[in-house]
């Protein structure tokens, strides 16, 4: 009990970990932008051409491009609009040493993010690479902000909506079960007005804590919709394993919170027969609440699963 009441930390945010790709037929500029960034402890990776950089974009992402523009096979300016529309999330920084066929103008109107003359200094390069990382942290926080709790660092009740309906069309499309799971805190209007709000948060946030270690990492999406309500969307996963997953959720919060509180949870599957998604998802949140519902009724401190209508 007096662990629990401790203070607990703040939700710390992230640091996005950068990624950076070096595109330039000179084997020279590669070596020598790889070595730097290497130093400066960022993954890296190089390539010779436009057409090898989009294979390594395929494979797997990158934070930031660094690219020159006269290369064969792909130029830059046609790689760093084929970046622009596939990840548009990545930053890139255009190297050129023709000031007269490219001007600033022209690549960032393109999409670029800074424009670099050749031949450059590393201090040069180095500068503009940390004023992009700035920002591209700036709207990381932002935007994990926009779409997080800020008690339990948990995805909010908008992004829910927005994430049940595009794992919805997913399963669906791809004909895998999915599963909504609601969760409500029993008792929690006691623990506030007894101990007091601040106690009441930790309870949230050991519950937050609990989720994150009974489900399956980059797999199954936690999220609190506001007060003591919860949701889990559980996908790929059978009936057995979706209840095995909920209890697993039931019995470790009640080891981890020294209080009278105990959880009450509603379970439903996706109907793929519904023909209209609309309808499929509105369906599947109304029986995994009426489920809730029915355990809140039966005492709390139980799974109710759905059996559909």
């Amino acid at each position: 009990m007096d662990n629990f009441i401790a203070d607990l930390p703040f939700v710390k945010l992230p640091v996005e970990k950068q990624k950076i790709l070096i595109v330039d037929d000179d084997p020279s500029i590669l070596e020598l932008l790889n070595q730097l960034f290497q130093r400066k402890g960022y993954e890296c990776r190089t390539a010779e051409n436009g057409k090898k950089a989009l294979e390594l974009l395929e494979t797997s992402p990158f934070t930031i491009v660094i690219t020159d523009l006269i290369m064969p096979k792909i130029d830059g300016l046609e790689l760093l609009k084929m970046v622009k529309e596939s990840w548009p999330d990545t930053d890139v920084i255009v190297m050129t040493g023709y000031t007269k066929n490219f001007t600033y103008t022209d690549v960032i109107r393109a999409g670029a993010s800074d424009f670099v003359h050749k031949p450059f200094t590393l201090d040069e390069i180095e500068a503009k690479l940390q004023r992009l990382i700035k920002e591209r942290q700036l709207r990381h926080t932002l935007k994990r902000l926009s779409v997080r709790d800020g008690l339990t660092d948990l995805y909010n009740r908008r992004f829910f909506d927005h994430k049940l309906k595009e794992e919805v069309v997913r399963a669906r499309r791809q004909k895998y079960p999915l599963y909504l799971l609601l969760l409500d805190i029993d008792k929690f209007k006691e623990v506030n007005d007894q101990e007091g709000h601040q106690e009441g948060d930790k309870v949230l946030v050991s519950l937050a804590d609990t989720l994150k270690h009974s489900t399956r990492d980059h797999v199954d999406m936690l999220f609190r919709f506001g007060g003591d309500e919860f949701a889990v969307i559980i996908p790929y996963a059978e009936e057995d394993q979706a209840v095995a997953i909920a209890e697993r959720i039931r019995s470790n919060f009640s080891k981890n919170v020294p209080l009278a509180v105990t959880l009450s949870m509603g379970l439903a599957k996706l109907d793929q027969a519904q023909e209209d998604p609309e309808k499929a998802i509105k369906k599947l949140f109304s029986e995994a609440d009426k489920a809730l519902y029915s355990a809140k009724k039966a005492g709390g401190n139980k799974l109710v699963v759905s059996k559909g209508s």
